[in-house]
């Protein structure tokens, strides 16, 4: 039971009118201020992103009133503004100035006045004010310098387009910028341009020096408005992805700075805070007698495709969290409203005990439900600050272990060359044992093969994370660029012949002296060759031409192959990149790196091609020394062994093992046949030379000429690659059993693809197995015996039931569907004579070599046996159950006359017709 008190009602009464006049005094207490705000600066956007979290902070302060002005850059309107709001007697005046010297003045004037001034962004040019808020625009030009020192790696050029003439923040954000990049004495400054804070006057002038745009490599604007219209300039006139665009505010929402970092069109934006919340907070510490900081300073960073990503996500919950500040403070105001009707209704209803007691209770619970929910704000604030610090923190775990696992796998990288190494030398010496060499030479090639490429995919991979690091360091030395690339070639010509493919050297000059690095400059030339010979059909022709100018010298390498199309074209330099229109994949890291060997070489490497017409790489070298250090210049020395080295590893690739080919026409053809569809030559010759001993083999490269083949040969089993050109082994697979003619066939998917969910996945295409590469090559024999067993079996099953029932139970449906509307059609003209296959073909929808090799491959029968069959199987059933006479029923059965018919019967079931039917009839009297 719960216990009940009881006051007295003289206490009641007491207790409300006290809480009720105490309450309406607290109310009155409550200070009400006017705050007045003149904004002269900055984008509309930035404006917005300003006032919004104005509005926030001013959610927290109850009966403030905000005065806002908007002066649109123009400082005379400005003043007016700011002469009107002290005329209307404000409290405090917020004002952030479009130009120093003009303000001046009228900030002077509302301090004298007694009013607190607090100045937002940039300063006047007197110290006449209460407090400043705003970034350190010298601290954020200085980071912008750092920033584009590291990211040009500490060389280039770099236009600077300024704000307006005269104002603190050009002139602060200047300076630092210079600071920034006294660390970087290679990176200069080439020309300083005034964008007025504008897109369209940052145009214009960046046009007014289009010529001398063409040698930069990095544009930084003193906005993100000016760094988007930079880049728009530069795209047009130059077309320079490369180039770096640094701009300045990573304003959040759509057409800000974080969305342009995200999308690419900047490279990084500083971050420069608005100062809305920060101005509110010292408003309020000021008009309410608190201590304040006179300079608060704002924190900046440097938003750029790292962090990116992380900046959009807080702001994301920033908004999120500031709807139900909304939410909450929509909630307060009706609280604030009902408030004050009870305040009303209570003060002249005092006398009414009832009404006071109601009101009375009503004040309290708005009272608490106010302290309610400025507490869920603060709350709300302290939780908003933790997450972004635990994001902050997240994203710093986050790249630090993605390092460590790079670093790792770059490490194991370097472990794998020394098994590899123990692998190709004991290798070598077993190709050059001329007794092994006669019964395995194929095998052994095919492995030489493969641990070269191995070990130029390691090779890769270490060279480009080393670049990634800057611990690639160049050796060049001077050498005749013509003699060098001759000695390349010597290493390509014997691939070459076995293809019988031409490569023709050009050259306007047979002494051009380079400074280059050898060791690194082979690299790119071997995969270019590389790709060449690859691509380039046999009795082809390659062109290698080298040509020079008084500043620099072209290597072009042409080849007539099948060229790249359009829409890959700006992709092959990218990282780890691999071209789905071709069947020649590779790691999608050799012409990446070659891209990168010749950044180091400070040259260039383009591709221009044409489908069915070819492609045409070229590079192009710097001639002098002098944009190489000195220290490079003394590393420089040529390594001949390695140049070796280098050559085996990119030319044994293009020595392909003896590709398979069948057998002689006069061999004894096997029962049996079996379709490999594998996109890897290697694989897929290596498969059909081992499997053709028992098998009659078919194969195919793609999924497109793997299904062709399966529906002109009608193999009795097929083994497909899960990874091919095109079409897909899943796809491939579930074409195949969803189409009638080769819903049979049982097919086996190998993949490199080893997770359980993988295998799962491949399952579900209506795969009969799933092996997983590297495999053992017994056990894909076992399994291929154990299918097509399986297969055997079923065929009796199907043959037996037929002859029993006519309606054989076949567990896949499309075969059951077949088998159906095969027996079906058959019964239906048993009693044509005239009734042939052809009719069969036409009624089921296949061809007449599709069909018999289907009614083999389920009834392991032809078509004109299993027609025969039934037909006297019916014949039959006729002489035992129905008083027809032998001629009658010959035509009921479709035999042309009863002679050949009882022929016929009797060597089917060793009596003629009417003995047959005299024996059952005597069998019945009986």
């Amino acid at each position: 039971m719960k216990t009940k008190f009881y006051l007295p009602k003289s206490f009641i009464l007491l207790f409300l009118l006290t809480f009720g006049f105490s309450s309406c005094e607290k109310q009155k207490e409550n200070p009400t201020y006017t705050i007045g705000f003149s904004q002269c600066i900055g984008s509309d956007l930035w404006r917005k992103t300003m006032l919004e979290e104005i509005k926030i902070e001013l959610s927290l302060h109850p009966g403030a009133k905000l005065i806002y002005k908007e002066a649109n850059g123009n400082s005379k309107l400005q003043v007016l503004q700011a002469q009107d709001m002290i005329r209307k007697g404000i409290d405090i005046l917020i004002i952030s100035p479009n130009e120093a010297q003009p303000l001046t003045p009228v900030v002077e004037q509302a301090y004298n006045k007694g009013i607190p001034v607090i100045i937002i962004d940039r300063k006047t040019a007197s110290s006449a004010y209460t407090a400043y808020v705003g970034a350190d625009n010298f601290q954020i030009g200085k980071m912008a310098g750092e920033y584009a020192g590291e990211v040009l790696k500490g060389k280039g050029n770099i236009v600077e387009v300024l704000g307006l003439p005269g104002s603190s923040p050009t002139i602060e954000r200047q300076r630092g910028f210079i600071q920034g990049l006294k660390r970087y004495p290679d990176i200069k400054i080439t020309n300083q341009v005034y964008g007025n804070w504008l897109g369209e006057d940052t145009k214009e002038q960046l046009n007014k020096i289009k010529n001398s745009l063409i040698n930069i490599d990095a544009i930084f604007a003193h906005n993100d408005q000016m760094a988007s219209a930079s880049r728009k300039v530069i795209n047009t006139l130059l077309d320079k992805k490369q180039i770096k665009v640094i701009g300045v505010d990573a304003l959040p929402g759509q057409g800000g700075g974080l969305e342009m970092v995200s999308s690419g069109i900047l490279t990084a934006s500083v971050v420069y805070p608005t100062g809305g919340k920060e101005a509110i907070s010292t408003a309020f510490k000021i008009l309410n007698k608190e201590s304040f900081s006179k300079e608060n300073i704002l924190q900046s960073l440097v938003i750029d495709s790292t962090n990116v990503e992380l900046m959009k996500l807080q702001w994301n919950k920033f908004i999120s969290q500031q709807k139900d500040i909304e939410r909450q403070g929509s909630l307060l105001e009706e609280q604030k409203v009902l408030f004050k009707n009870q305040q009303i209704i209570l003060n002249v209803t005092v006398i009414a005990l009832v009404l006071s007691v109601v009101f009375g209770g009503l004040a309290l619970y708005a009272l608490l439900e106010n302290r309610k929910i400025n507490k869920n704000l603060e709350t709300n604030n302290i939780e908003i600050l933790n997450q972004r610090n635990q994001l902050i923190e997240m994203s710093s775990k986050a790249e630090a272990a993605t390092e460590a696992k790079l670093n790792f796998f770059t490490n194991m990288s370097h472990e794998f060359r020394t098994p590899l190494t123990l692998i190709l030398s004991p290798l070598e010496d077993l190709i050059q044992n001329e007794k092994i060499k006669a019964g395995a030479e194929n095998n052994l090639n095919l492995i030489q093969k493969n641990v070269y490429r191995l070990l130029r995919l390691i090779n890769q991979l270490i060279d480009y994370r080393k670049i990634e690091h800057d611990k690639m360091l160049l050796s060049v030395s001077q050498n005749n660029i013509v003699s060098f690339v001759t000695d390349i070639l010597e290493s390509f010509q014997h691939s070459a012949k076995k293809k019988n493919i031409e490569i023709r050297l050009l050259t306007d000059a047979q002494n051009i002296k380079v400074w280059l690095d050898v060791n690194m400059l082979d690299k790119v030339i071997f995969n270019l060759l590389s790709n060449a010979l690859k691509f380039t059909p046999a009795n082809g022709v390659i062109y290698v031409e080298i040509t020079h100018t008084s500043t620099s010298v072209t290597l072009s390498i042409k080849d007539n192959g099948p060229g790249i199309p359009a829409e890959e074209i700006d992709h092959v330099f990218e990282h780890f990149y691999q071209a789905q229109t071709n069947t020649a994949k590779g790691s999608g890291l050799g012409l990446s790196l070659s891209k990168e060997l010749m950044i180091l070489h400070h040259g260039n490497i383009n591709v221009e091609s044409t489908k069915s017409q070819g492609t045409k790489f070229s590079i192009q070298l710097q001639l002098g020394e002098d944009h190489f250090t000195e220290q490079e210049k003394l590393r420089g020395k040529a390594n001949k062994d390695l140049l070796y080295e280098d050559a085996k590893i990119y030319t044994t690739g293009l020595n392909d093992i003896p590709e398979y080919t069948n057998p002689d026409l006069l061999r004894t053809i096997k029962p049996q046949s079996i379709l490999i569809i594998e996109d890897n030559a290697d694989l897929l010759n290596y498969l059909g030379n081992k499997l053709e001993q028992d098998y009659e083999v078919f194969l195919a490269n793609t999924g497109e000429n793997g299904i062709a083949s399966a529906y002109e040969q009608v193999p009795d089993l097929i083994i497909s690659d899960l990874i091919l050109p095109g079409l897909s082994g899943r796809s491939l697979t579930e074409k195949l059993k969803s189409d009638i003619r080769t819903s049979h066939i049982p097919i086996i998917l190998l993949s490199a693809h080893g997770s359980l969910e993988q295998q799962i996945n491949g399952m579900e295409s209506m795969a009969d197995a799933y092996i997983i590469k590297p495999f053992n090559y017994d056990y894909l024999v076992a399994t291929v015996k154990s299918l097509l067993k399986n297969r055997y079996l079923l065929k009796s099953h199907y043959m037996s039931d037929i002859s029993s029932s006519g309606k054989p139970p076949i567990s896949k449906s499309l075969d059951k569907k077949f088998i159906n509307d095969f027996s079906g059609i058959v019964e239906q003209n048993l009693s044509n004579e005239n009734f042939s296959v052809d009719e069969i073909s036409k009624e089921i929808g296949i061809s007449r070599v599709q069909l018999y090799r289907k009614v083999k491959a389920l009834l392991d029968c032809s078509v004109t046996d299993y027609i025969m069959s039934r037909r006297l199987k019916k014949a039959k059933y006729l002489l035992i159950n129905e008083r027809y006479s032998i001629a009658e029923i010959t035509y009921m059965v479709g035999f042309s006359s009863p002679n050949y018919f009882s022929t016929v019967f009797k060597s089917k079931y060793g009596m003629r017709p009417s003995e047959f039917k005299k024996n059952n009839s005597q069998s019945k009297q009986s």
